[in-house]
């Protein structure tokens, strides 16, 4: 590759990297109202605190917000009373304050995975973390909330908590701990008075998505609903970004509104763990905002350095309708909640007790079908063969090259029958240059005469492409490997980063520069298109750096499947090279006289 390829290659890289600075910095966006946050700030009457500031109003994406956020308000003359009930996956904190889960710890799996460069935590995976509001609060203003303290008291099963409102409403909620993360809270509006009291629209908090930990950049922290038919995901950082198409500047939304009366779940999610609200009757519409998170210590920083500054997080809830309770009645709701790992297994069980799909959270995407069969046959090898998790996936790989291995040698001879019919081609494209439907017709019969297929070299790689894709999503979310060794790996859900490059705090990975070797070495035995440009050549030689600087920081299970099917591609080609038989002799084409233009 000469200096100008080389130039133009590193100018294409930078463009593509750079473009978001230079567009910032050129139009910089617009910014952002102010959005919620978790400080305190006190009233007037210094006898309430607002453990959220009001969101501001705006349009959604489905209808508009009809004023300010509802906020969970509380009295701080009363201390907050907190009740802790565990079982053997889960320890769940329920506070006085609104009423609600505080957060849950999930006992079975760190915050953060040690590795030499980036020590654990020494906490546990926490859902609903830090949040501004607890999960299952309801919220509308006063109506539903008074001073915003609840009574709870420790049940056989569970946590009772009730309020006394002013309007005569009793609001009651009983929570109850089972099995496989599932939590079940029933909430009864009572009324005692003796007039009809109307509730408002009721917006109930499904919890704060938060990220994993405080090196955690949010990019897969998002939310998910189900409306009975499908589900749809939105990733916050994305949803709320002031960045748009090509990354130009725009101003960023305040909300994301969803939904006609047809909420069956809502749930909230980082890139392994979810908690999900599963609701009776659906919901009218599901709401998401943005809030700030508390910013790390100077403490943490000082051991993390990589720690995100601003973190931010989405608060999700379902909206139910405004209603009437006549005296002497009462209106009640049962939900199921899960609190828990992004396991499949787990979440397909549930899915099925309750038909609801919950499954669908592990946002498979598209080839959903390649990335669960995959899941299911990594999981298999590891505890029926008794496998790590890292020669799992090597097996896998293996497994897949040898169904493929008709395809990819069929592929391979096309490709080379293709190079030794390209000089009689040549001849027919020059012989009917002037005439392209001719030159076509005529390249056509050839190749059919000579038995050989124009798309037989790109069959292969079209038909493992959705592998591939079901491969990425599938290790994205696998909350197996998470933590699971192999070699110097310490995390295969993870860049494998030995270290941090002194002075730059850049991380250097290994497995990817292994990666990037093995597709340049792929890239020179694979043989090109015939016809193709030389500089399109030389940029297809080089293509496979630019798969690097993508996959760079990815997590090292994709990365370790990528070189292994690297490996198994070059023997391949080496194999069909030094065993295929020679070419036949081309049939020579038949070439009649260009028809003569008209004077």
């Amino acid at each position: 590759m000469d200096r100008k390829s080389i130039l133009i290659v590193a100018l294409c890289v930078a463009m593509l990297f750079g473009w978001h600075f230079v567009v910032n910095k050129m139009y910089p966006p617009k910014p952002a109202p102010p959005a919620a946050t978790n400080v305190v700030s006190t009233t007037q009457t210094a006898t309430t605190t607002n453990l959220t500031a009001p969101a501001p109003s705006g349009q959604s994406n489905v209808a508009p917000s009809t004023g300010p956020a509802p906020r969970l308000v509380v009295d701080t003359n009363t201390p907050e009373q907190l009740i802790v009930r565990t079982n053997e996956h889960a320890r769940y904190t329920f506070t006085s304050y609104g009423g609600g889960l505080k957060f849950v710890e999930l006992v079975d799996y760190p915050e953060t995975v040690s590795r030499k460069h980036d020590p654990a935590t020494g906490r546990l995976a926490t859902l609903n973390a830090q949040a501004p509001t607890p999960s299952l609060a309801i919220l509308d203003g006063e109506t539903l909330q008074g001073d915003g303290i609840f009574t709870l008291t420790s049940s056989e099963e569970g946590v009772h908590a009730e309020k006394q409102l002013p309007n005569g409403l009793v609001l009651i909620k009983d929570f109850v701990i089972g099995t496989n993360y599932l939590l079940t809270v029933s909430i009864r509006f009572e009324n005692q008075s003796t007039q009809a009291v109307s509730i408002p629209e009721q917006k109930w908090i499904v919890g704060t998505a938060t990220p994993l930990h405080s090196q955690d950049n949010g990019q897969r922290v998002g939310w998910m609903w189900y409306n009975g038919n499908k589900t749809a995901a939105s990733l916050g950082g994305q949803f709320f970004s002031s960045s748009g198409f090509l990354w130009m500047p725009r101003t960023p939304p305040t909300e994301f509104r969803a939904g006609q009366n047809d909420v069956g779940w809502a749930a909230m999610y980082n890139q392994f763990f979810t908690l999900a609200i599963m609701p009776d009757r659906p919901a009218a519409q599901v709401v998401a905002r943005q809030v700030n998170l508390p910013p790390p210590s100077e403490e943490e920083i000082q051991v993390h350095p990589r720690a995100i500054r601003l973190p931010k997080g989405y608060e999700v809830s379902i909206v139910y309708a405004a209603t009437n309770i006549a005296p002497g009645q009462e209106v009640q709701h049962q939900a199921h909640v899960y609190a828990g790992p992004k396991e499949y297994q787990t979440l397909a069980h549930i899915g099925a007790q309750f038909s609801n799909r919950l499954d669908e959270i592990m946002s498979f995407g598209w080839a959903g079908f390649f990335s669960k069969a995959l899941l299911l046959g990594m999981n298999w090898l590891h505890s029926a063969l008794r496998l790590s998790y890292g020669w799992a996936i090597i097996a896998i790989t293996v497994i897949i090259k040898l169904v493929f291995w008709p395809l990819t040698r069929a592929s391979t001879r096309s490709m080379k029958r293709m190079q030794a019919l390209q000089p009689q081609m040549k001849a027919i494209a020059d012989k009917y240059k002037d005439d392209p439907m001719k030159r076509n017709q005529k390249t056509m019969e050839f190749m059919k005469q000579n038995k050989v297929n124009p798309v037989g070299g790109c069959l292969p790689m079209l038909l493992q492409t959705p592998v591939f894709i079901g491969f990425y999503f599938m290790i994205g979310t696998a909350i197996e490997l998470r933590g699971a060794h192999f070699l110097w790996v310490k995390d295969l859900s993870q860049a494998d980063t030995l270290f941090l490059i002194p002075g730059l705090n850049f991380p250097f990975n290994l497995l990817p520069l292994i990666m990037g070797a093995t597709m340049l070495w792929q890239a020179h035995l694979t043989p090109l298109s015939p016809g193709m440009d030389p500089m399109q050549q030389k940029i297809m030689r080089y293509m496979p750096l630019m798969f690097l600087v993508i996959l760079y920081n990815y997590s090292a299970g994709l990365t370790l499947y990528w070189t292994v099917n690297n490996l198994l591609t070059i023997v391949q080609t080496k194999l069909t090279k030094t065993t295929s038989p020679p070419a036949a002799p081309a049939k020579a084409p038949v070439l009649t006289s260009p028809p003569k233009k008209r004077k």
